[in-house]
């Protein structure tokens, strides 16, 4: 029951931290937040939780999940071209720190150094496994590009101000349904039986579904700051 209880506050402080980056740097601190939490969403998902009802989760769901929420800030107040911008930022980011570490481990560790050699930690935590790391680029340049045109569509369809959590929920709930199916196939498809992959497939899914649902009051609450520079 704590997981379940420090998970509601884990996500709460993802979000605070996230209007806090906009609030003190406007639209740069939404890049900059895009390219911190893709790193550490990657780093967050080798640590697997359990929660009630012995569901297995992995961390970095709630991470990811505001990568979503600062697309979509981004494309409700700049437009589509701005976070289109943002979602090449977090694939370039994706791909430059995977690359980066690799080499990293490839140093040859000082008699000393206990992070490589004690239990492999860097690896475990870095070490690049293809078949994830596809799934994982795959899907995040795909899904993401989706729930941009969505939410673009949806603007046109929705525009009034009342109407944002159908914009927001709209397409991050298909936008993250797409993510998670090509991530599970592409990592886990041929080596989990057919009701576990199901089982890892809808939690994935779930836990998405509840970051999305609740981030869109912080979306709302975002969409309200204003910055002279920006009026400029």
């Amino acid at each position: 029951m704590f997981n379940l209880w420090f998970g509601a506050l884990f996500m709460l402080i993802h979000f605070t931290l996230f209007l806090i980056s906009y609030r003190l740097f406007g639209r740069v601190g939404i890049y900059a937040w895009i390219g911190m939490a893709t790193v550490l969403a990657n780093v967050q998902v080798v640590k697997t939780v359990e929660m009630p009802l012995d569901i297995i989760i992995t961390l970095g769901n709630t991470m990811y999940g505001t990568i979503y929420l600062a697309s979509d800030l981004l494309n409700e107040k700049y437009g589509e071209r701005a976070a289109k911008k943002a979602v090449w930022f977090g694939f370039f980011t994706l791909i430059a720190s995977t690359v980066i570490m690799q080499m990293a481990l490839v140093f040859h560790p000082d008699s000393s150094e206990f992070a490589q050699d004690t239990n492999n930690a860097l690896h475990t935590i870095f070490g690049l496994m293809p078949r994830i790391a596809l799934g994982s680029l795959c899907a995040y340049f795909v899904s993401q590009f989706l729930d941009v045109r969505i939410y673009s569509m949806l603007k046109r369809l929705f525009p009034a101000p009342g109407q944002l959590w159908i914009r927001n929920n709209g397409s991050t709930v298909v936008s993250q349904l797409v993510d998670t199916l090509i991530f599970c196939t592409i990592a886990f498809a041929g080596t989990l039986e057919g009701s576990v992959w199901v089982s890892v497939f809808l939690s994935t899914y779930i836990i998405k579904f509840i970051v999305s649902i609740f981030s869109t009051p912080f979306l709302y609450a975002a969409r309200r700051f204003t910055f002279k520079e920006e009026d400029h």
